[in-house]
């Protein structure tokens, strides 16, 4: 590829049962990226997966802790490269846009592109799926003002400044959410490419629970809002508190007006715990809110002692 000879570039395929895929998925980004080292990280897998890797010129590594998260933590620990594909083993992405993906990170100095997937045929994108992928993708960007438009991508390009400073904590699926959401919060120069995706080949099953995962995802979503935005999350449960709180105090103090009497004071010792612990939320909010912007800044410094791709 023009103006990228000179890099290190290396493939990243997490792999679980791959037997009847990897094979076709490692050639296909062998002829894409003649010049890559392939990785295969096997997950446990109980059919031929690593040997069918190996024999298709891959070094194959394994990973014990179940979880494409845990694959991923490893593959990033691991691998020392300037530029890191990341795809699934399945071959249902299109290993022949990876040196687009490369060159347009490599040109524009970005830090992350995601290969937002393309149905080919009706097989190679379940309904639910579609559905679901869209449903978090908006909450997403509702939550954090900005998101991709397939945060569920597998098929991602990497910058070394990413990878190294990419604090993966996720332990299946739900790992994709935790890098779009590491992008964002640290406002890092990212893109997305349009890329076909495929149906299985024929012996190749999929791993992804629409439900399960779906509510992991979901999970991991509220968890990193929660975390990332303290103050806006634990603000926002205080200010429900305090209205469930008015709410309540409203006839007693219209009572208290006309008779000079407080006769529920059930209702009132509950008001008051109310509004102490709105206070609380509050409180609670602002001071995690510094401890969030220390540890972004920490992140960010971190990200910062790795030069841009391809400067």
């Amino acid at each position: 590829m023009t103006g990228s000879r000179a890099l290190r570039i290396a493939v990243l395929l997490p792999c679980y049962n791959e037997e009847a895929a990897i094979a076709q998925t490692v050639a296909g980004f062998r002829t894409a990226l003649p010049d890559a080292v392939i990785h295969v990280y096997d997950n446990n897998s109980a059919d031929r997966t690593i040997e069918v890797a190996e024999r298709a010129g891959a070094i194959v590594r394994r990973e014990r802790i179940q979880g494409k998260g845990a694959v991923v933590r490893r593959m990033f620990a691991d691998i020392d490269a300037d530029v890191y594909v990341m795809a699934d083993g399945d071959a249902t992405y299109d290993a022949a846009s990876a040196p687009l993906l490369v060159r347009r990170l490599v040109d524009e100095q970005l830090d992350m592109i995601v290969g937002s997937r393309v149905s080919q045929v009706q097989e190679s994108y379940r309904r639910g799926h579609r559905f679901g992928n869209a449903l978090l993708t908006g909450m997403l960007a509702r939550l954090f003002g900005r998101s991709f438009t397939d945060i569920l991508s597998g098929y991602r390009v990497f910058s070394r400044r990413f990878v190294k400073s990419f604090p993966s904590l996720s332990a299946g699926f739900e790992i994709e959410t935790e890098i779009s959401v590491h992008a964002l919060e640290l406002r890092m120069p990212c893109a997305e490419i349009e890329t076909p995706y495929y149906a299985r080949p024929e012996g190749s099953e999929s791993k992804l629970s629409t439900y399960g995962d779906g509510w992991r995802i979901l999970s991991t979503i509220l968890t990193l809002y929660r975390i990332e935005r303290p103050l806006l999350y634990f603000g926002g449960l205080g200010l429900l508190l305090a209205l469930f709180a008015v709410a309540l105090a409203v006839p007693l103090v219209v009572t208290y007006a006309q008779t000079g009497l407080v006769p529920r004071f059930p209702t009132a010792i509950l008001v008051t715990g109310l509004v102490i612990v709105a206070a609380l939320c509050f409180f609670a909010g602002l001071i995690l809110d510094t401890v969030v912007r220390g540890r972004r800044e920490m992140r960010r410094l971190a990200y910062l002692t790795y030069p841009a791709p391809g400067g």
